[in-house]
């Protein structure tokens, strides 16, 4: 088990990045949480084995179809034991 800080900038709000990838992490058994930030990106925080982590952060590149992914920053922290995976709403 593993725990990963994600943030993706680009056209990544107003797009449905965030329910995707909700969908994509239920489907790849991980969990944790999206939201989107005040400066235009989305954050994610991720937990599961490292082989459906690896593919999840190869989705984070592409996204859904109408988003433009620019960038991709990932790293490992502290696991907190997500139960499934939300999406938060500030």
């Amino acid at each position: 088990m593993k725990h990963l800080n994600i943030m993706i900038t680009g056209k990544v709000q107003g797009v449905g990045f965030r329910e995707t990838t909700k969908m994509i992490a239920n489907q790849m058994m991980v969990t944790g949480f999206v939201r989107n930030e005040k400066d235009g990106s989305v954050y994610i925080e991720v937990e599961g084995d490292e082989i459906f982590l690896e593919e999840f952060v190869n989705w984070c590149h592409e996204g859904p179809d109408r988003s433009r992914v620019e960038n991709v920053v990932v790293n490992e922290a502290e696991v907190k034991n997500y139960r499934n995976f939300e999406v938060l709403r500030k």
